[in-house]
């Protein structure tokens, strides 16, 4: 019998090589598919006009030049011509990143450009009559600026920004217009077009959920992973859509003109739009567009070349693949024979009408099969877990490059299907009231025997290359006893293992990243705060009902007397009725009540500059940018409610005691948690 002791030498914290059983998961991974073909890498050059001077550091800095928000400088080693991958990367992901490094402005077609890898998603450059058009343009205001740049340095052009324009409601997508165009430009004529409903979903997809969709996408994308050669190849390689997301300045744009049906013309700067409406797809609100002149297609991140998410690994709501499949549908039937080039807003563009078609129809075919067959199997009784186990795509798809996972999996994403139409309960009475793991997690760890019997076991699957099993031991043992380092350290190379042979850029940063932070503790992230662009971006209401998701609602349950607030914005003329009951903040726009307990009044700038952060409740009110009156003190202890998210709460380690967390502290007296702002509040004049 194997002892705790002599698996004890095992247990460091540096990172390990590739194991044989990794090794030869990825020579199976040559045979399997076939890397010889190269049409990617031909797609991926062609076109190329140039990038960062030679010997220029590809990097982009922030606008103040005190950090760095985008570079490639750890991706240095994955040129298209390194074929063998390093034995900690899949090779199939490893050509993945390689494709994703390729860098600078492309032509596209006759006066269409695109800027790619500076930042995770493509700028796309239109020359117009008078000036350009630019769609999607990326992330960050840094890294757009930093395109646009280039496009004029080497096509020599001095065109001004004419119309803009976002494919759909995800912030890779438009959060550097801002960085190409000035508001200014935008009351002076430049056009901004984007799909019906837009702005609502721009805004509030994350809003509620933002602190642990962030704290999970940590895990997804990698960002405290040290990258590419930093890591010698054992940390974060790529994310499947491109090398990262960049770290500058988000902003947002309101559309000029919202399109809301297929059909629909508009023309920009002398270029003429068809749009094809694809809302409830890849994005709540979203659209693809055909260019009639230019015989090209815009697919958005509608068709991209990797099976995308149904449902992301950072948490999302889940997509409607059948409604996907439809769409694609459409765009090869409609604009398939008409196109010569399609592009997209990640990846590089795909040529000829027939590969084009063949491309959209492979994609449709990929989410419709996806759909019908999670629904037969979940049909005769199964679940998500035990469909995902036995479930594999057609050889016409599953061998096209275009269908492999880097970003969504044929795992997780039958597993988001089923979601979809089952939820979360899969039928089966055990799992109706299951325990929390931190309760059920030490008596797996007794009924197995004990610690060091499970160690025991758990190092004999990871030395058998059962990594799988091997972390479910493990996450029992250390969520029974999180001081247990053995087990940590143990779980720590098994995830390691497992983030070496995925295929997936976000499985294996996912997996790394649990390694790292089981073997040091979690990255010390700063607090969420709203970018001001995207708080001006929010309606007064759904700014309220952000206010509501922080509410520690048993601790104002605990009070009984209602709360009655008005709240009046002097500059866009919009009252709002707020009503404390039942631990619940409710909203009611357009409303007042003569009986309130407190009445606010204050501007929409006010309130947007105290939700950003840009200015604290204490610096408003000694600045009188906002009068009270009634009962100061009713609205202090409105403010003494708010129970704020935590952003580095532990994932693969237990956390807290939820049964503290969802009470909360003792209520703390207004007096003690707004003594300024008290203070301040009884000076103000009482009068309204």
């Amino acid at each position: 019998m194997m002892t705790t002791k002599s698996v004890a030498p095992q247990f460091t914290r540096e990172r390990k090589d590739a194991s044989q059983f990794t090794k030869n998961a990825h020579q199976a991974m040559y045979k399997e598919l076939d890397f010889s073909q190269r049409d990617s890498f031909i797609d991926a050059a062609a076109g190329f006009i140039g990038t960062w001077e030679e010997g220029e550091r590809r990097e982009v800095w922030s606008e103040d030049r005190t950090r760095i928000v985008w570079t490639l400088e750890p991706y240095r080693d994955q040129v298209p011509e390194a074929d063998t991958s390093p034995e900690t990367v899949n090779p199939s992901l490893w050509r993945k990143a390689r494709l994703n490094t390729i860098n600078g402005l492309f032509r596209v077609t006759d006066g269409f450009y695109q800027v790619r890898a500076f930042d995770m998603s493509n700028m796309t450059i239109i020359e117009g009559k008078d000036g350009i058009i630019i769609i999607d343009p990326m992330i960050s205001c840094e890294c757009a600026a930093d395109g646009l740049a280039l496009y004029r340095r080497l096509t020599g052009s001095k065109r001004q920004v004419t119309g803009v324009i976002f494919t759909h409601s995800h912030v890779d997508h438009y959060g550097g217009v801002l960085g190409v165009i000035t508001p200014e430009d935008i009351k002076n004529g430049v056009a901004v077009v984007a799909p019906d409903g837009f702005m609502e979903h721009a805004v509030s997809e994350n809003i509620h959920a933002g602190i642990a969709m962030s704290r999970r996408a940590q895990y997804m994308f990698g960002p405290y992973l040290k990258a590419g050669t930093e890591a010698n190849n054992k940390g974060q390689v790529d994310t499947g859509l491109g090398k990262g997301q960049s770290i500058g300045r988000i902003s947002i744009a309101a559309p000029t003109i919202t399109v809301t049906r297929t059909g629909e013309r508009v023309t920009v700067d002398g270029v003429e739009i068809v749009f094809h409406m694809t809302p409830g797809g890849e994005a709540p609100s979203g659209f693809d567009f055909y260019f009639p002149k230019a015989r090209a297609f815009c697919a958005g991140e509608n068709a991209v070349p990797t099976m995308h998410n149904i449902q992301t690994l950072r948490g999302a709501r889940v997509r409607d693949s059948l409604l996907w499949s439809k769409y694609l549908n459409d765009a090869a039937n409609i604009f398939g024979e008409q196109t010569d080039v399609l592009f997209a807003s990640h990846h590089w563009p795909i040529w000829d009408s027939q590969k084009v078609i063949r491309y959209l129809k492979d994609q449709r075919d990929m989410y419709r099969y996806l759909n019908d067959q999670t629904l037969r199997m979940l049909n005769k009784g199964y679940t998500g877990v035990e469909i995902a186990e036995v479930f594999q795509m057609p050889p016409g798809l599953a061998k096209e490059w275009w269908c492999r996972g880097y970003y969504g999996t044929v795992s997780h994403n039958v597993k988001g299907v089923y979601n979809r139409y089952m939820g979360w309960y899969d039928g089966n009475p055990s799992n109706l009231h299951s325990l929390p793991p931190a309760q059920s997690a030490p008596r797996y760890v007794e009924a197995m025997g004990g610690a060091a019997h499970l160690l025991e076991r758990a190092y004999a699957a990871h030395q058998a290359g059962e990594y799988r099993w091997a972390a479910e031991l493990l996450h029992h043992l250390v969520f029974a006893d999180e001081k247990n380092e053995s087990a940590k350290l143990l779980l720590a190379d098994v995830l390691e293992q497992l983030g070496y042979q995925a295929e997936a850029a976000t499985w294996r940063n996912v997996y790394l990243m649990g390694a790292q932070e089981l073997r040091d503790a979690p990255p010390k992230a700063e607090a969420i705060s709203s970018d001001p662009a995207m708080t001006a971006a929010m309606t007064v209401e759904m700014i309220f009902d952000a206010i509501a998701a922080n509410l520690n609602g048993p601790l104002a349950n605990a009070d009984a007397t209602p709360l009655v607030m008005n709240w009046i914005f002097t500059d866009i003329h919009e009252d709002y009725l707020l009503e404390l009951r039942n631990g619940a903040l409710n909203t009611t726009a357009g409303k007042t009540s003569l009986s309130a307990d407190v009445t606010v009044m204050l501007t929409r700038r006010t309130l947007d500059q105290i939700m950003s952060q840009e200015l604290t409740l204490e610096g408003a009110l000694e600045a009188r940018q906002i009068k009270v009156c009634g009962d100061t003190s009713r609205l202090a202890g409105l403010f003494s409610l708010l129970d704020p998210g935590v952003v580095d709460f532990p994932i693969v380690t237990p956390r807290p005691d939820p049964t503290q967390a969802w009470r909360g502290s003792a209520r703390l007296d207004p007096a003690e948690a707004l003594k300024r702002e008290v203070r301040l509040l009884g000076e103000l004049p009482r009068g309204c």
